[in-house]
């Protein structure tokens, strides 16, 4: 009882002397501390080190842009960026309408409904280097069960690991089944579109396929471009663990994407100033995409176009 009332007072006495204001920021502390850590001081030694010659052992050298110039003059470079974007171009796409329709399948409330977003979101929490051995053995072209499968349906059935395009297509098929956080995003936003609006459409004639265009399609368009942005950066980090596992870069560094030649260039060959300018040079390439975005749909007009 004593040591109760001796935390109420203590707790009580921190509260009257520290403003509200000030112990927000105050737990805040831990996330700022961890931010700078893991995140800024990292980003701003990995600019600096773009600009450097550095292999790990002794003092980095400044070159200059001499690190870019390199990197630009690479057939292997520009390869690895053009199989990057080929990915996002197919991945990207393929997994926001996967997890719409899911999320419009799934978002009432029905039996066994939740089981099934259950299984939509389980993929995603598999670790990636189990996640990328189970493909490998589904892709396996002799007892692999997806050939099995084609083979019952009297399809053809490819060797996906040992062509360059069915290779890439591969890691493509496998990133469509971590769409876990896109799907929840889009349920919640889904949840939250008033109910009248549907109601008011039907009463003025409207059928479901209009609705959806009219009413669903708008009010989701910004969870949309989120899960856009979002998913251009994370699909892309994401395909160094199946690259690195499945093909390792092959058939033909077909499958050699701008993360794996990042880690090569780091750890196999400690070229690590390189490293840094080939990061760097992805994330602007990332950039110039969703400006590209942005003037396409059209987000950076006024708020009274808007």
């Amino acid at each position: 009882m004593l040591k109760e009332q001796l935390t109420r007072f203590s707790t009580r006495k921190l509260s009257v002397r520290m403003p509200y204001s000030a112990q927000i920021r105050f737990f805040l502390l831990p996330y700022l501390f961890g931010t700078l850590i893991l995140v800024i001081i990292p980003a701003v030694a990995t600019a600096l080190i773009a600009f450097t010659d550095y292999k790990a052992v002794g003092l980095p050298t400044f070159v200059g842009l001499a690190n870019f110039r390199q990197l630009m003059g690479s057939a292997l470079v520009r390869l690895s960026l053009r199989n990057s974007v080929i990915y996002l171009l197919l991945a990207v796409p393929l997994r926001l309408l996967g997890a719409l329709t899911l999320a419009l399948l799934l978002q009432h409330r029905r039996r066994f409904f939740g089981l099934y977003r259950a299984a939509v979101y389980i993929p995603t929490v598999i670790p990636e280097a189990a996640y990328a051995l189970l493909w490998l053995w589904i892709f396996n072209p002799v007892y692999g069960p997806l050939n099995l499968f084609l083979g019952w349906l009297g399809l053809p059935a490819p060797a996906w690991l040992t062509e360059p395009t069915t290779a890439r297509l591969a890691i493509v098929i496998l990133s469509l089944f971590q769409i876990g956080e896109g799907f929840v995003v889009l349920l919640a936003g889904l949840q939250n579109i008033p109910r009248s609006f549907y109601e008011s459409a039907k009463v003025d004639g409207a059928n479901s396929w209009q609705s959806f265009w009219q009413i669903t399609l708008p009010l989701l368009s910004p969870w949309l471009m989120l899960l856009t942005f979002r998913d251009l950066i994370m699909s892309l980090q994401n395909t160094f663990t199946p690259s690195f596992m499945i093909t390792y870069g092959g058939p033909y560094y077909a499958t050699t994407f701008a993360p794996l030649l990042i880690y090569e260039l780091a750890f196999d060959y400690f070229e690590l100033g390189l490293a840094a300018a080939l990061l760097i040079l992805t994330y602007v390439l990332l950039g110039l995409i969703v400006m590209g975005i942005i003037n396409i749909v059209g987000l950076g007009g006024s708020a009274d176009e808007a």
